[in-house]
């Protein structure tokens, strides 16, 4: 899968699921501080997956009705970084056909998925 991680998500994670196999571009690597409508853009111009800890991107989809390919938003503040990465990338392997056009917030212990559409 093609993933695009936000500046904000834990270099941790990019590293575990690059090692998983997945393309993974980190805006944190190629262009920091990116605005989010940009950031979006990019993810939907190379059907690429974001994901993010920024809840602004809920804004963009729900109440702007921007398009995107799938949006991964990581709620788990009060976790370790390495538990955080941990969490998401077990999330990305057991759910991987879920990730594509939904937007879904994963946090400690649960997730939801909101299908847009």
């Amino acid at each position: 899968m093609k993933f695009l991680a936000d500046e904000g998500v834990d270099r941790s994670l990019v590293m575990m699921i690059r090692k998983a196999g997945h393309d993974v571009s980190y805006i944190a690597e190629d262009i920091q501080s990116t605005d989010d409508e940009a950031i979006l853009e990019i993810a939907n111009r190379e059907y690429r997956i974001l994901i993010t800890r920024d809840k602004d991107f809920g804004e963009l989809v729900y109440r702007m009705k921007r398009i995107h390919s799938g949006i991964l938003l990581i709620r788990a503040e009060e976790l370790s970084s390495t538990t955080r990465s941990q969490m998401v990338s077990d999330f990305i392997t057991e759910n991987s056909r879920l990730l594509e056009g939904n937007f879904i917030v994963i946090q400690a212990g649960a997730a939801r998925l909101r299908k847009l559409g």
